[in-house]
Formats: structure tokens, C-alpha cells, sequence
């Protein structure tokens, strides 16, 4: 059987200082002011230099069979969502080639292939179409894709006025659900609230299992990369670092990327992986075991203190630090807040908390920690301030003592929520 995707030696090059040449209407228009400023600035000057140019790929080379749900990992800026891009059609590459054998469907940004000016009802219709097919065909889907997005009240409306929720609800839903052959998700999930990105990922999923569709996921979400792909590529600078099972490719990755700190020792987010509407922000952690070494034992307590931006008035009704294996799955969820049920109302300014972990039943080894501030499972109006799934990593030093062994998934602990 042929691979649903072959790529061979891709390539693509950005000139500094250009855009990149579509062919819409107003980009005409916009060059010609652009092209007599250039002249008048470059008069006199003498002949022009080679321009600065970028490789956001290079020598990118593999395959995708039918049916299998590839997933692509890698920094902000490694090369994934213009890989995507390659391959949707969208832009076109420097150098090497391409081979598609199926019919693409792409979500590459949230209403990528949306009219703004359309209701909700006519860019499916529309979006139908761009993937070839018959109008049979997407009404018979229709009705699905409506109850799946959630927007049936709006689908009148013109999508202009949906909010960057709504667009994306639709936009998945319709991308998921009219099934091309293979199908390309960037990052674009991060969006919508924990509900209906859970629902997202089952859709991958049944359409990779019962449907034998071809997936490529681009995900932040390693977690999400480890339950829905088995295969996973990692870039790095353009070009693929490692390809080959998830698990071993997500747990080299980690080991490069994951912040090391030492015990007592503050660590800055400021360029941490995070999703979240960002009103609130974690910007700085540091962790303490017991006793007077204060490193942390396999079965003994630990505290993570954090130091928080508020930039706007906040209620809290979740607020939790995980503990994950480096493949990202969670072992531990301390959350005392969403516990008490009370919640927390924070007002703008920097903020400083402490949770303390009565004890952590795991062998000694390495970690990940994790941080997770929501407005509450509670609230209708429900959303994520800040979630970095992997903030620092966690060295556990054997203690004799606990006698400790790994558990299953922890959904909660014994925890304390301190304000210092």
C-alpha cells in the first residue's frame, strides 16, 4: 500500500523583510505604495545586496501510512505549523517536494478557510466545497456538525460576529466531520475550554480508529500527543531531531527541553509552554521537600511556591500542581481550591502561594511539574487563566524510610493552599 503522505527533502526559505506572495487583491494593491517607498528609499544607494533570508524548514523527510495519526512536537518557532502549511498547499516549498495521495482537510488557525461575511450555515457549505465535495454529501453531514459544534443558536449569524470560541468550535467541527482523507490539526484547540477539547480528541480519535483517516496532530499537549499518536516526529530548528514511537520521542524531548532546577531554587516562566487567556499568569516557581536538605523524598511531602500576575480582577476556582512522568502522564493532582469549594478572588497585582503536598507516593526518579489556574468547573462562564503542563522537572531521591511505590493516576491529594 502507498503512503498517504511522502515527504522528501522539504525546504522552505522566508526572505527578511518580504511577505509572501499571494495572490489576493489587496496584497496588489498594497505592493505598489510598498514598491515606490523602496525606490525612493534605495535611490542613490547602488545596487541592493543580497537579501537575509530564514530556513523554517530543512531537509524534512518522511512518510505517513493511511489510517495512522502522526504527531508533531517541537518548541514555538521549530517549523510545525509552516510544515502544515507545506503541506496543506497553502504556501509553497523552496526546495524537495510533497506527495498527497487523498483529499486534505486543514485547521491550521482558528476559521482558517472561513468567510468572515458568511453565516455559520454557508461556511460549511463552503468549506464543503473547498474539499470537493457534493452537496449530498454535506447535508448529509450537516446535522452532525452542527450538534457537535454547539452553535446551532448562531448558525444564521455571520461568523464575523462569533467570538474566537465559537469560530473554533465550528471550524473543528466542520473540519472533523466532512472526513477528508487526511486531516491536519495545528495547535489551534488551546482555544476552546477542557469540555470541548476533550471532546475534540475523541473525534481524532474515532476518525484515526473507525475510520481509518490519516492525522497529523501539531500539539503543545504532549499528554494528548501520547493518547492519540503512536508515532510522533519531533523538530527542532526546522529540521526533524527524532522520529519514531511517541513515548521515546516525547521522553527525548522533554529531557532537552524541561527546565532543570534544583531544590529551593526560583525558576522563570517567562518562556514556558503554556495555554490560557493569560488574565492571570504564573511567572515563577521553586520547590522544597522536607527535612533541613529540603530535597525532595519518593513518599515524603513537598512544597511548590509560585509567584502569579493578576492583570484584571480574578475569581479562582481551580488551582492545581500536577506531577507527571516525563511521557506527561499526570500521577498526581494536588487542586486544594476547587476541594474547598470556596474559591479565590484575586485582585491585580503579584500574588505569592504556596501548596504543600502532605506526601508523594512515587519511587524515586525523575518528574515533571505542572501548574493550572481556572476560573472553576462551577461557573458557566468557565475558562482557563494559565496551564503549563510542564514547568520544571522533579528529581525524587530514594527514601528507605516510606517504603513508597508508584500508584495509578492520583486524581487528588491531601494538600494546602498557603498565601505568603
Amino acid at each position: 500500500m502507498s503512503a498517504a503522505l511522502e515527504v522528501q527533502s522539504l525546504g522552505k526559505r522566508y526572505e527578511l523583510g518580504e511577505r509572501e506572495q499571494y495572490r489576493a487583491l489587496r496584497d496588489t494593491i498594497s505592493r505598489v505604495p510598498r514598491r515606490v517607498v523602496r525606490k525612493l528609499a534605495t535611490r542613490g544607494d547602488g545596487p541592493r545586496g543580497p537579501r537575509p533570508h530564514a530556513w523554517a524548514l530543512r531537509d524534512v523527510s518522511f512518510d505517513v501510512q493511511p489510517g495512522e495519526v502522526l504527531g508533531i512536537i517541537g518548541r514555538n518557532g521549530a517549523g510545525k505549523s509552516t510544515l502544515l502549511k507545506v503541506l496543506s498547499q497553502i504556501t509553497a516549498p523552496t526546495e524537495g517536494r510533497a506527495i498527497i495521495r487523498g483529499r486534505v482537510g486543514s485547521l491550521l488557525e482558528v476559521g482558517s478557510g472561513f468567510h468572515p461575511e458568511l453565516t455559520g450555515a454557508e461556511n460549511i457549505l463552503l468549506n464543503g466545497a473547498i474539499l470537493g465535495m457534493r452537496k449530498s454529501e454535506i447535508k448529509s453531514r450537516f446535522d452532525e456538525i452542527v450538534e457537535f459544534s454547539g452553535v446551532g443558536r448562531f448558525l444564521e449569524t455571520p461568523v464575523k460576529r462569533y467570538s474566537t470560541g465559537m469560530y473554533m468550535r465550528l471550524a473543528f467541527a466542520v473540519a472533523a466531520h466532512l472526513e477528508p482523507e487526511i486531516l491536519m490539526i495545528d495547535e489551534v484547540l488551546a482555544v476552546g475550554d477542557a469540555e470541548f477539547q476533550r471532546k475534540c480528541l475523541g473525534r481524532m480519535g474515532e476518525l484515526a480508529g473507525g475510520h481509518g483517516r490519516t492525522v497529523l496532530f501539531v500539539s503543545h499537549n504532549l499528554d494528548a500527543v501520547n493518547q492519540l499518536c503512536q508515532r510522533s516526529i519531533w523538530l527542532d530548528g526546522g529540521r526533524v531531531r527524532a522520529d519514531g514511537l511517541t513515548d521515546e520521542v516525547v521522553n527525548e524531548y522533554l529531557e532537552q527541553h524541561i527546565e532543570m532546577s534544583a531544590a529551593g531554587t526560583w525558576v522563570d516562566l517567562a518562556d514556558a509552554i503554556r495555554t490560557g487567556t493569560g488574565e492571570v499568569r504564573f511567572d515563577r516557581l521553586r520547590f522544597l521537600g522536607g527535612g533541613p536538605s529540603g530535597v525532595p523524598c519518593a513518599g515524603g511531602p513537598i512544597a511548590v511556591e509560585m509567584v502569579l500576575t493578576v492583570r484584571r480582577p480574578a475569581f479562582i476556582g481551580s488551582f492545581a500542581v500536577t506531577i507527571s512522568t516525563l511521557g506527561g502522564t499526570v500521577l498526581i493532582s494536588a487542586d486544594p481550591v476547587a476541594r474547598s469549594d470556596l474559591g479565590l478572588q484575586l485582585e491585580p497585582g503579584e500574588h505569592r502561594f504556596r501548596i504543600s503536598i502532605d506526601a508523594v507516593h512515587l519511587t524515586a526518579g525523575s518528574y515533571v511539574i505542572g501548574l493550572w489556574l481556572a476560573r472553576g468547573r462551577g461557573d458557566k462562564a468557565w475558562s482557563i487563566y494559565d496551564s503549563i503542563e510542564q514547568a520544571t522537572h522533579l528529581d525524587l531521591v530514594a527514601d528507605p524510610a516510606s517504603g513508597s511505590t508508584v500508584g495509578q493516576a492520583i486524581v487528588q491529594c491531601e494538600a494546602d493552599l498557603e498565601r505568603i
